[in-house]
């Protein structure tokens, strides 16, 4: 069985997003409201019909701006439910914009979603799970740590002979700094 790291050699979607975004670690919050949006979206679907339609989740969702979406009303939801270039799905379009409300919330309280993200860190996955069900919507188990993976909370996202490992040490993402800190400790 190949890893990811194997399987996105050379293919035109996974490629990029493997060498250029998977892992890497994100404090914009209208980034990580992205990232979210698409983890969401990948519910039932694979990996790269997310990709091949991000673009269009991009245009369609405002270049994912927290504020604009958080302000989406019925006609914008209606818009998205007949945009086929995007999933058209109730519940996870539903989410998208409950989600950007939350993240208002939590910009709000904690100033960003990023401070949100960086107060509760580090949890083990489990914790992580839970404090997202009870956070925002259509957040399970899977959805929830992709997204940790994918923006460089947990570890995971590349095995340590991929060369994005190396890129990667050099940003020092969230879960990269508790191996570290461990590694001191013990």
């Amino acid at each position: 069985m190949s890893t990811y790291c194997e399987a996105s050699i050379g293919h035109p979607f996974h490629g990029p997003y493997h060498d250029q975004e998977y892992g890497f670690p994100l404090t914009n919050d209208n980034q990580l409201f992205e990232r979210l949006v698409l983890e969401i979206n990948q519910a039932g679907l694979s990996w790269l019909t997310i990709l091949k339609k991000k673009e269009a989740f991009q245009k369609a969702f405002r270049n994912f701006d927290v504020a604009k979406v958080a302000r989406f009303k019925e006609k914008d939801r209606e818009r998205l439910l007949a945009d086929a270039s995007i999933i058209r799905n109730r519940l996870k379009v539903d989410a998208a914009i409950a989600n950007a409300n939350t993240i208002l919330g939590l910009q709000k309280e904690y100033g960003s979603f990023h401070a949100w993200l960086q107060h509760h860190h580090p949890l083990p996955k489990e914790a992580w799970v839970a404090l997202f069900k009870k956070t925002f919507r259509f957040t399970g188990g899977e959805i929830t740590g992709e997204f940790l993976m994918s923006t460089g909370y947990l570890p995971g996202a590349h095995h340590a002979k991929c060369p994005v490992y190396k890129k990667l040490e050099k940003l020092n993402p969230p879960w990269l700094k508790d191996k570290l800190k461990n590694k001191v400790k013990g």
